[in-house]
């Protein structure tokens, strides 16, 4: 007898829905057989479906079956199938009949004994599920919340083989999973750090207050403990407030491999990545024999951190230059090319010198100007290029350190990013479109500058000898600058304030 019921499989964190046909023969005794370009995973998943239905109190089929996953020519991976492929060997043996599966997306992982277990991915599922036109999906009890965040299917969330053969027969009804996204998006939304921490260090605020209006990448330059790394795990909570979609296609990310935490359906902040500098390649970008995303997608929408900048590998760094400016990644194989949203800023850092302490008051330096200039030099020019706002961090006097004034504060500090966020969106009407992502016919209608400001921007470029990428991030960031500001058009001051953020141009 042959069933036929409806799953998802991801390609990347795309899904693909897939027809999982059983097909229990009335003879032979040999072992079930899976084709349709099934993983390992896939493939062990016949013994763990032996042991599941026949723990669950039902009859295996000791005829042969066949189990095709459709399209036989995407390659299919991970447990989600499972569950499907135990209710296709119950209803092809007879054991029970059900009529609703045509309009039924089915995923979980099973145990031996039964369970259902969670899966990856099961958001970009219920998201292909809806968008093909399905009407029911069954989960595992651990995904419900996460797949119920996707308007237009009911979510059932199932915690054992014999439960959902139960709710197919209309034996045990279930109730619809529901979750209520304001609700989400006001508990997930709070941050456990502020700017208020950070003492001092006023220039620098401004430059990441810029930075985080315009979504411009950012590189900061100072000695050991100036606090680098503490103002960049605060740069996130003076973003914009993640939208439903922007939070959607985050989350995505991460429950595909597996990074959502099951209390969460979903990211309510914007995510921070902080790799350490003996990270790979694949790691940073992405792939694998399946391909998955890799740090620079996982900061989507966010923010990568790269600590240390110089001490990552250059043909590491130098992966990243096309994402920071398409805002996605290609992973390409033989058979297949797979595309990861990373539209991140970068946020880097690094020491002034190998001792790390050029320039400091704190302590001498002991570095020869050879090796300043070597130091410096293992960062590539194109990729400083990239790099929008180059900013110095002092260190930290004893007095400023222990002064009790009041600091800016993180609500303070986004509210003027917000607004200036408000004005980009009028601008471009895009929600999503920042002046770090102007094309350069857009720079030439959006920047224009009056006669000091071209004459200043001129002696900046024959000075430092900067490129036409720089030309154009000039003029991006004194456009962040003015909105900022609230001024419709780029005065002097603001080309100036841009001019100062080139820092390594001079230092290079």
């Amino acid at each position: 007898m042959l069933a036929r019921l409806n799953s998802v499989t991801l390609e990347g964190i795309e899904g693909i829905v897939c027809e999982v046909e059983v097909d229990v023969a009335r003879g032979g005794f040999e072992k079930p057989i899976i084709v349709g370009l099934p993983d390992a995973a896939v493939k062990e998943s016949v013994e763990r479906v032996r042991s599941a239905i026949i723990n669950s109190g039902y009859k295996y089929p000791k005829t042969q079956s066949v189990i095709n996953l459709a399209p036989a020519d995407v390659k299919k991976a991970g447990p989600a199938f499972d569950l499907p492929i135990a209710l296709g060997m119950l209803i092809g043996q007879g054991a029970f009949v059900s009529s609703d599966l045509h309009d039924t997306v089915v995923v979980g992982e099973l145990a031996l004994d039964g369970r259902v277990r969670c899966v990856n991915g099961v958001l970009s599922m219920a998201m292909t599920a809806a968008s093909n036109g399905f009407r029911r999906m069954i989960v595992p009890l651990d995904n419900a919340r996460e797949a119920a965040v996707v308007a237009g299917i009911d979510v059932f969330a199932v915690g054992s083989l014999a439960q959902t053969a139960g709710f197919l027969t209309g034996q045990l009804p279930l109730e619809t999973t529901t979750v209520d996204l304001d609700e989400l998006f006001n508990v997930g939304s709070n941050y456990d750090v502020d700017f208020s921490d950070v003492k001092g260090q006023e220039n620098v605020k401004r430059a990441l207050t810029v930075a985080a209006a315009g979504g411009h990448n950012l590189m900061m330059l100072g000695p050991p403990g100036a606090g680098k790394t503490m103002l960049a795990q605060r740069l996130a909570t003076i973003l914009p407030p993640l939208s439903l979609s922007e939070s959607l296609e985050t989350t995505r990310v991460y429950s595909s491999v597996g990074l959502l935490d099951k209390d969460n359906a979903l990211l309510a902040t914007r995510p921070v990545r902080m790799p350490h500098h003996t990270a790979s390649g694949p790691a940073l970008i992405g792939g694998g024999t399946t391909p998955r995303p890799g740090e620079l997608s996982l900061a989507h929408f966010g923010i990568l951190f790269l600590d240390e900048f110089v001490e990552f590998p250059r043909h590491v760094l130098e992966m990243i230059r096309q994402p920071l400016e398409d805002g996605f990644v290609i992973v390409s194989r033989a058979r297949k090319t797979i595309k990861f949203p990373a539209q991140f800023m970068l946020v880097a850092a690094m020491n002034p010198c190998p001792c790390g302490y050029f320039g400091s008051d704190a302590r001498r330096c002991k570095c020869t100007p050879g090796q300043i200039a070597r130091y410096l030099s293992k960062v590539s020019g194109p990729l400083v290029d990239r790099i929008d706002i180059h900013v110095e961090v002092p260190s930290i006097s004893f007095s400023k350190l222990r002064s009790r004034a009041s600091q800016l504060d993180s609500a303070t500090l986004r509210a003027q990013v917000v607004k200036a966020s408000q004005t980009q969106v009028a601008r471009f009407g895009n929600s999503v479109m920042t002046n770090s992502r102007m094309t350069h016919r857009q720079v030439e209608r959006f920047c224009r500058l009056d006669s000091a400001g071209e004459a200043m921007l001129k002696h900046a470029m024959t000075e430092f000898g900067l490129s036409a990428r720089a030309h154009d991030k000039i003029c991006k960031v004194a456009r962040t600058i003015a909105d900022l500001a609230g001024n419709e058009h780029i005065k002097p001051e603001h080309v100036a304030e841009a001019i100062s953020y080139r820092l390594l141009d001079r230092k290079l």
